[in-house]
């Protein structure tokens, strides 16, 4: 946004947790964003999550490197498909080693990224607040916004509840958290629709989160 009364800058909203506005050029953007349509196409698509209690989460999903499933990880789509997970990519893997590097400092950014989970939002779509907690490494979670903008609410690591921080995430913004913030509660109660880059031609928002899962090569 151009001529800001109050130009966004490095935030850290809690000790390990770093929102860093406009870290991805539009150019950055769109490659991006082209990556994402690729892997969101079938087999081991975008899919629909739904929770072992029979609810479906609003926001919908494709994974890389590793299949995301309540709660835990497989090699195939188990919920969907059945198809192998896609790869995940070297480029990725950098990207978000840079992400680190940029948001806590090089001497964080030295684990091997290897999953990825992408979600997809259009404006009526939600994600409760959770923790990030079915990877075996402590490794920061970095997470990539494209198009629409969102409130995207921190919490603390011992409730769902109150204290939180909300921090409006908009297209190319990351957000990294790791260390003691690496296990806190964390949730998007709010797209506002129609907010993306028209540059861009997304319509919805797109979250890549990626993470590091701690499993070898087994």
């Amino acid at each position: 946004m151009d001529a800001e009364l109050f130009p966004r800058g490095r935030t850290e909203i809690a000790s390990g947790a770093v929102h860093v506005p406009d870290w991805l050029d539009a150019d950055q953007q769109r490659r991006l964003l082209e990556a994402c349509r690729e892997w969101a196409a079938p087999p081991a698509g975008l899919r629909t999550v739904r929770t072992p209690g029979g609810g479906t989460m609003t926001a919908r999903q494709v994974c890389l490197g590793r299949h995301w499933y309540p709660y835990a990880y497989a090699c195939t789509v188990v919920d969907g498909d059945g198809a192998p997970v896609k790869p995940f990519p070297a480029w990725l893997g950098e990207l978000g080693r840079r992400a680190v590097a940029d948001a806590l400092g090089a001497t964080q950014a030295t684990a091997a990224y290897d999953i990825a989970l992408i979600n997809f939002y259009d404006a009526d779509a939600r994600m409760g607040m959770h923790r990030d907690s079915d990877e075996k490494s402590d490794a920061p979670v970095v997470s990539l916004s494209l198009g629409d903008t969102c409130v995207f609410r921190f919490g603390n690591t011992r409730t769902r509840a109150r204290p939180y921080t909300d921090v409006d995430l908009r297209s190319g913004d990351l957000f990294v958290f790791g260390g003691a913030a690496r296990q806190a509660y964390h949730g998007v109660p709010r797209v506002y629709g129609g907010t993306a880059p028209a540059a861009l031609g997304l319509t919805g928002r797109l979250n890549v989160t990626l993470r590091v899962s701690g499993f070898g090569d087994g």
